[in-house]
């Protein structure tokens, strides 16, 4: 699965590439500076937890085991060659199911503009294409009307309403919960979403 993993993927401006140590800076930035644009989103620890902050290091290093063991992939979100957010693909399962969830964040300044979308499209494409996934599950806040944006442009279908799914900003939050099978796109995620609109500018 470490193949499936390294390879960068592309569509006009857009790309996306396996997220790496030396991006610490500018992960670190785009994080410190849109800490009030992402934090309503983000998943938490509930109280009792007891485990501490991860450092980037820890953090990526944690990621990348896991992508060497097939089980998640994180990309970095590159646009025209700066990095402006991440798509992660986590839970990953083979067997009879051939399943994993995608969450993303984009940085604010970028935000509105096609990238996520397209991004993701990317993401998913490979994992039907090259990983031989038959679904995928994106969830968010019902309050989320960003990402909501995203999975509609997308062409996700909701599958239902999970209670308390994630513990968010203190509590735990209901989510939307949207799903999309391998035969619903036979051409391709981006072929698909690139006829309906334009590439990201």
């Amino acid at each position: 699965m470490a193949m499936a993993w390294g390879v960068t993927l592309t569509h006009g401006p857009v790309s996306v590439r396996p997220l790496r140590r030396r991006d610490a800076a500018r992960w670190r930035y785009l994080r410190r500076t849109d800490a009030a644009w992402l934090a309503p989103w983000e998943a938490t620890l509930p109280p009792g937890s007891e485990q501490p902050a991860l450092s980037y290091a820890s953090m990526i290093g944690g990621m990348r085991r896991r992508a060497r063991r097939g089980q998640s992939l994180p990309f970095a979100v590159e646009h025209e060659g700066l990095m402006v957010g991440q798509v992660s693909v986590n839970g990953i399962t083979w067997g009879s199911a051939r399943w994993a969830s995608i969450g993303y964040w984009v940085a604010s300044s970028h935000a509105g503009r096609g990238i996520t979308p397209l991004a993701v499209a990317l993401v998913i494409d490979h994992l039907f294409g090259t990983m031989g996934l038959h679904r995928v599950e994106i969830s968010a806040r019902p309050e989320n009307e960003a990402s909501q944006r995203v999975i509609a442009k997308l062409g996700l279908t909701e599958v239902g309403l999970a209670p308390r799914y994630l513990h968010i900003a203190g509590g735990w939050r209901d989510h939307r919960v949207f799903q999309l099978l391998a035969e619903d796109v036979p051409g391709g995620l981006v072929a698909r979403l690139t006829q309906q609109a334009p590439p990201a500018e």
